[in-house]
């Protein structure tokens, strides 16, 4: 084993359980030979091929200086906010892109787009026993827009037109998706947010992200709409947005929040136009993610690009 790769798994000790046997299983079935280490283990920083990285042990791993031959950072999150500005890390960045945490985001954002444009909470809840018939449009007679087209948020566009809703998407740069309207730059931005009765928010933090949705955006959004935030806290002006509530907006399904757990007092639990899920959206699967893993890994020794790189120049800028 003296010749093995050597990985540093920078994760909080639950995370390394879930893994414990998944992760050993999935490089050798990538015949790739390793030795796995742990933060707290006997080792040399100079001697690490490669680190996995858990999002919430930044404590114990942000100076990566020591790592001088480090050959990449393999995230087991799709978010990399937490290190990609990290100037310590030189080595190439890989978000986790994973069949099973796409699949979970398709499914989630679909379920919660579809309970809006059904109007479902009128009668889960419904403590006046009111009989209120009427049917609601078809999915084609409802406009979604999509804020962010990377892989996820490409999927639940997908996904969304294939169940018939009208979907526009938006990204920083063009994308062509077939059966989705995609939108990208400023002008497009406005377009998007204006046309949609449902908005869904699968941006990455960045600086050109943060706040994204403010006062001023708030108020393009047409009266009633409904705002879903899977994607990232940081994405939305909190103020702002209970502002944007008091007013026209219908309701905001939110999955992400700035502090996580979202605290006991904060005004969104008790706001009766709030639905509050603790990010639950979309989580990694460890038997699917280790083999996302273990590939990067395998074909970072065979000298091959890698997969999921994570473009940090607006984030070292």
């Amino acid at each position: 084993m003296s010749g093995a790769t050597r990985i540093l798994f920078a994760a909080k000790p639950e995370t390394r359980d879930a893994y414990r046997a998944h992760l050993p299983a999935a490089l050798a079935e990538a015949e790739v030979a390793a030795r796995i280490v742990a933060p707290e283990d006997d080792f040399d920083p100079a001697g690490i091929d490669w680190i996995v990285y858990g999002p919430s042990p930044a404590a114990a791993l942000s100076d990566f200086a020591p790592y001088v031959n480090l050959k990449g950072c393999l995230s087991l999150w799709a978010g990399v906010e937490g290190i990609e500005g990290n100037r310590t890390l030189t080595a190439p960045l890989a978000r986790m892109v994973d069949q099973g945490l796409t699949q979970g985001m398709v499914e989630w954002v679909t379920g919660h787009v579809l309970r809006h444009h059904l109007g479902m909470d009128a009668h889960i809840v419904n403590p006046d026993r009111r009989w209120t018939p009427g049917a609601p449009p078809l999915a084609h007679d409802r406009s979604v827009a999509v804020l962010g087209l990377g892989v996820l948020g490409t999927a639940a566009a997908r996904a969304l037109s294939g169940v018939g809703f009208d979907v526009t998407g938006w990204s920083r740069s063009a994308k062509d998706i077939d059966g989705v309207r995609a939108l990208h730059g400023a002008d497009g931005l406005e377009i998007a947010i204006r046309a949609a009765e449902i908005v869904v928010l699968l941006l990455p933090h960045t600086r050109s992200t943060e706040e994204l949705m403010n006062a001023d955006r708030f108020a393009l959004m047409r009266p009633g709409a409904v705002l879903i935030n899977p994607g990232r806290g940081a994405l939305v002006e909190e103020d702002a947005l209970l502002d944007a509530l008091e007013g026209g907006l219908g309701h905001a399904t939110l999955d992400t929040f700035r502090t996580e757990p979202l605290p006991r007092d904060h005004p969104f639990w008790a706001h009766p136009k709030v639905t509050v899920t603790p990010h639950i959206a979309s989580a990694t699967r460890p038997a699917s993610a280790a083999r996302v893993i273990a590939e990067n890994v395998r074909r970072g020794e065979a000298g091959l690009p890698l997969l999921h790189l994570v473009d940090r120049s607006e984030a070292l800028a």
